[in-house]
């Protein structure tokens, strides 16, 4: 641990060693749980897995306060989430630690419920933001001696799907968790802001509209450019009724103009131009979205929009669809390398494994 951990650690040690309540599960009674927070403040698929579990919290437990922690980098998608009470911003890393846990005292959480949260800082924030009980899977290496829950439910919670570990903290608060859809709303400002954008950009009612995730949050997990550009080239060929829509990022804005120019006619880059809820209300009215393991795959998956996803370093089984299966296909190969270097990985040749061939076949057959 780093110098700033070491000295939070040995801090919490000496709390909880002076820490006169009972916070062990035992002890847990649902009768009594008024204010609850759920903590989901990393990407934006990670917090869309959690909202079965939300869910399963609003079901269990539909007078309490329920307040989210989610990052502000994403937490417009999920302001309108019908489970939740409230939003705490999670700024990242250690910024505004402090006044975060100012934020969660307040409120007097009888529960946090970490369902996907950046260590050192989640479990800690939970703890000193005056929780009683604290629940997460799985469990922490450093701090685990805050948490309430002393087993991860599952024999290795990494041999399973985010929405079932999630779940599974879930169900230490008494939730029941048959539900696994997840949960995301448009609102119907935005589709009013697509039907402009789509009508401004000259795309007439009738048109299949198959959107190109080509980016991801890093580098090894990108299908190469190159095949992006082949692959929308021949789906245009084979199909002129089809336009072909780049999503990106601001800082992706050059990588999508040079693919849509390269594949031409029928294709426009609208990287940079979309809020996150913009987004959200394009990908509701997408026919086919073609993605890399991105945000955007669980926004389409969220909103039944019918999927095309490629994986090779990252595993379909732990975050891919669990829901809907007529509606989306996986094609996945085997990691080539072993041990796999995953984020470190500077040439990701894996994910050239997957042909373009193969992917236009099921591209055509989902559209058709």
């Amino acid at each position: 641990m780093k110098i700033r951990e070491n000295l939070l650690y040995i801090a919490l040690k000496i709390i909880k060693k002076f820490d006169k309540r009972q916070t062990d599960l035992k002890y847990f009674n649902p009768d009594e749980v008024k204010n609850i927070l759920v903590v989901s403040s990393t990407a934006i698929g990670d917090t869309l897995m959690a909202t079965p579990a939300i869910r399963a919290v609003r079901e269990r437990y539909p007078d309490a306060k329920i307040i989210a922690h989610f990052n502000v980098k994403n937490m417009e998608l999920f302001e309108n989430n019908p489970h939740i009470d409230g939003i705490i911003p999670y700024y990242g890393g250690w910024k505004k630690f402090f006044k975060t846990i100012r934020e969660f005292r307040k409120h007097k959480f009888d529960v946090a419920l970490i369902l996907h949260g950046n260590e050192p800082q989640a479990t800690p924030m939970a703890y000193l933001g005056g929780a009683r009980f604290i629940v997460k899977v799985p469990i922490p290496k450093d701090f685990g001696f805050l948490l309430s829950n002393k087993t991860n439910g599952f024999d290795d919670p990494w041999k399973h799907h985010g929405i079932d570990v999630r779940l599974k903290a879930a169900s230490f608060i008494d939730c029941q968790i048959n539900n696994k859809e997840m949960v995301l709303l448009v609102d119907e400002e935005d589709r009013e802001k697509i039907k402009k954008l789509l009508k401004n950009i000259k795309i007439r009612n009738g048109r299949k509209i198959v959107c190109f995730q080509v980016a991801a949050a890093t580098k090894f997990k990108m299908w190469p450019k190159e095949n992006f550009i082949q692959l929308g080239k021949k789906l245009i060929d084979n199909n002129k009724n089809v336009v072909i829509l780049i999503l990106g990022s601001k800082e992706e804005k050059k990588l999508c103009e040079s693919i849509a120019k390269k594949i031409g006619e029928n294709a426009i880059s609208l990287a940079g131009k979309l809020s996150l809820r913009e987004l959200r209300a394009l990908i509701e009215k997408t026919h086919l979205l073609i993605t890399n393991d991105t945000g955007t795959m669980h926004i389409a998956i969220a909103l039944k929009t019918k999927t095309l996803s490629l994986f090779c370093p990252t595993y379909a089984w732990g975050v891919g669809p669990l829901q809907d299966f007529h509606l989306h296909k996986v094609i996945e190969k085997h990691r080539p390398c072993n041990p796999c270097i995953t984020k470190k990985c500077k040439n990701p040749y894996c994910m050239n494994l997957i042909k373009v061939e193969e992917v236009l076949t099921s591209a055509q057959e989902m559209l058709s």
